[in-house]
Order: structure tokens, then C-alpha cells, then sequence
């Protein structure tokens, strides 16, 4: 789970596992699986890279 920033500032969190695609229209809009999309302040790179740490978060948690 990433927790992103819609435009009025409300923070959300997102499945990144049910991440579909995120378009930049220059915002993020980031389309999830079944079909909704959620515009976002964070730029595509930062989306990435949230996703990223979360994934390897759960990997250090699976090894333990």
C-alpha cells in the first residue's frame, strides 16, 4: 500500500499491486485495475519509487 496526494490535498492509499498505468496530463493520473483512476500531486517517478520501497518492505518482511 503507497500512500499518495489527490489535487484538495487528501492523502489516499492506494494497492500499487492493482496498479493499472499512470498517465501524466501533466498531474499523475494513475488508473487502477478495475477501471477507477485517482489524480494525484506525486510525479510518476515518486509513485515508482513509493512503490518500490513498499515491494522490498515486503520482501525483508517475508525473509524474516
Amino acid at each position: 500500500m503507497i500512500m499518495l496526494t489527490k489535487l484538495n490535498n487528501e492523502q489516499i492509499v492506494l494497492n500499487c499491486a492493482q496498479i493499472e498505468s499512470v498517465e501524466l496530463i501533466p498531474e499523475a493520473k494513475v488508473i487502477m485495475m478495475n477501471g477507477r483512476f485517482y489524480i494525484v500531486k506525486e510525479s510518476a517517478e515518486e509513485i515508482i519509487r513509493k512503490t518500490i520501497e513498499y515491494n522490498g518492505s515486503i520482501q525483508s518482511y517475508v525473509n524474516k
